[in-house]
C-alpha cells in the first residue's frame, strides 16, 4: 500500500479535536506522530464524560489521535524539555494548538523549537488567527467556526426560537484537522523542492470562512443593495426549480432532490414518481415554463412524494439520472452499501483485541483506502521513546520518580 508520507516524523503538543485530528490524517499517510501528553493530566479530552466508551475505546479521542505514540512528558521541567529536544532533532514537523501565553510560558513558540531544529515544519492551529485582538483567545468549532463564521446565521429560520447548533460532534473540528493535514503536506512538498520549512497556520475561524466562502463573496459583492440571504430564505423565497429540495415521506421521512438542471432531468424524475402526464404538460415541457411553474411543478413532486414510506422511495429512487439523496442518521450511514464499497470505514483492534471501526480519513492513494490503527492509551509508548531517545533504563526510572514522565 502506497503511503507517502512514509518516513515523515511529526511531534505534536496539541490536544482535543481540531488540530491532533490533523496527526491522526498524517498517520493513515504513512507518517509517525508523536502526541506529547502533560505528563498527568494528559490530554484534557481523554476526561471528557459525556461520550460513550466501551473498555479502552472512546471514539471521541480515536479519531483524532489514530495511529499516534503518546509520551507523557512535563514540559515545565528542564528534564521534560530536554527530552521534548531530543524527540524533534530528527523530527519533519512539530504541531500545536497551544494558546500564544502558553506557549511563551513553555517556550514552544517558532524560534524555540527551532533551536532544536532549524529545518522542522511548524505548524500552529489555532481559533481566531494568529494577529488582532482575538489571537490570544481560545475558541472551539461550536463557537469560532459555527458560530462567529456564519454557519450557524446560515441554516437557522428567521423564525427559529434557537440558533441551531452543529449537526454533528467535532464537525468544525475533523475539516480544520483535515484542512491542517494538507497545509502539511504541501510544506512537506515545498520543503523538499526550496530547502526552506515554513511556518503554517490554520485556523477554526479560516475554515469557517472558507467554507462559507460563497455566501460571503455574494454578500460583498451586494453590499449596501441589499441585505445578504440566508440559504433558508433563498429556498423559500425563490422556488424557481422544483426539483431542488427536501420532500417528505408518508412515514414523515425525508428524501432530498438537488438537480440544479432541473429541466433535464424533469422528465425521467416524473416517470419515477408516476407524473408521466407531466413529460407533456405546457406549464412544464420548456425550461422557461417549469421555472414560471416551479411552484406548480413542486407542489405535485410533493404530493406524489408525500403519498409513499421512505423505504420505498430509497430503493425505487436508485435509477433515477438526477442528483437525489435519502436525508440518513448516523446508523443508516453506517450501514450504507457505499461507506463500505469505498472503504470509507474502516475496522481494526483497540488496546483489548477487540475489533471496532472509524471512519477513515476522505482522501485514498491509488484507489486504496489507508489502514486505520487505534489510538494511543495515555503515555503508552513513554519508554519506547524515552530508549529511542537516548535514556537509560536507570534514567528512565528515576525521570518517573521525579515527575517528568508519565
Amino acid at each position: 500500500m502506497h503511503q507517502p508520507l512514509t518516513g515523515i516524523k511529526m511531534v505534536e503538543v496539541a490536544q482535543f479535536t481540531f488540530t491532533p485530528a490533523a496527526g491522526g490524517v498524517l498517520t493513515e499517510w504513512g507518517a509517525e506522530v508523536i502526541k506529547v501528553e502533560h505528563a498527568v493530566r494528559g490530554d484534557a479530552q481523554r476526561g471528557m464524560v459525556n461520550h460513550p466508551r466501551k473498555g479502552t475505546f472512546h471514539p471521541i479521542m480515536e479519531h483524532p489521535n489514530r495511529g499516534k505514540r503518546s509520551i507523557g512528558l512535563d514540559l515545565e521541567t528542564a528534564e521534560g524539555r530536554a527530552i521534548l529536544d531530543d524527540l524533534l532533532r530528527d523530527a519533519d514537523v512539530f504541531l500545536t494548538n497551544f494558546l500564544p501565553s502558553a506557549r511563551r510560558r513553555l517556550h514552544l513558540e517558532v524560534e524555540d523549537i527551532r533551536k532544536a531544529n532549524a529545518d522542522i515544519i511548524y505548524v500552529r492551529g489555532s481559533a481566531h488567527g494568529q494577529r488582532g485582538e482575538w489571537a490570544e483567545k481560545g475558541g472551539f468549532d461550536g463557537s469560532s467556526f459555527w458560530c462567529r463564521m456564519g454557519a450557524a446565521w446560515g441554516v437557522t429560520p428567521a423564525d427559529s426560537p434557537r440558533v441551531l447548533t452543529m449537526p454533528g460532534g467535532a464537525y468544525g473540528d475533523s475539516m480544520g484537522g483535515m484542512t491542517i493535514a494538507g497545509g502539511i503536506a504541501a510544506a512537506l512538498y515545498g520543503r523538499a523542492t526550496t530547502g526552506e520549512p515554513s511556518v503554517v497556520d490554520v485556523s477554526l475561524m479560516s475554515v469557517g470562512a472558507w467554507a462559507f466562502a460563497l455566501d460571503l463573496s455574494n454578500a460583498d459583492l451586494t453590499r449596501g443593495e441589499r441585505e445578504p440571504v440566508s440559504i433558508n430564505q433563498m429556498m423559500a423565497s425563490a422556488p424557481t426549480n422544483p426539483t431542488v429540495g427536501h420532500f417528505k415521506t408518508s412515514d414523515g421521512r425525508w428524501i432530498n432532490l438537488t438537480m440544479i438542471q432541473g429541466f433535464r432531468f424533469f422528465a425521467d424524475l416524473c416517470r419515477h414518481l408516476g407524473l408521466d402526464e407531466l413529460i407533456t404538460d405546457e406549464r412544464f415541457d420548456t425550461a422557461e415554463a417549469l421555472m414560471a411553474n416551479a411552484q406548480a411543478a413542486g407542489a405535485l413532486i410533493s404530493e406524489a412524494i408525500a403519498g409513499r414510506p421512505f423505504a420505498y422511495w430509497r430503493e425505487h429512487l436508485e435509477t433515477l439520472e438526477g442528483p437525489w439523496a435519502p436525508v440518513q442518521g448516523p446508523l443508516e450511514i453506517l450501514d450504507d452499501p457505499q461507506m463500505a464499497a469505498n472503504g470509507y470505514i474502516r475496522a481494526f483492534e483497540d488496546s483489548e483485541g477487540v475489533q471496532r471501526r472509524l471512519i477513515a480519513n476522505p482522501v485514498q492513494f491509488d484507489e486504496e483506502p489507508a489502514p486505520t490503527r487505534r489510538g494511543p492509551q495515555f503515555a503508552e509508548h513513554t519508554d519506547d521513546l524515552l530508549r529511542e531517545a537516548g535514556r537509560s533504563e536507570e534514567q528512565i526510572l528515576q525521570l518517573k520518580i521525579d515527575g517528568v514522565v508519565t
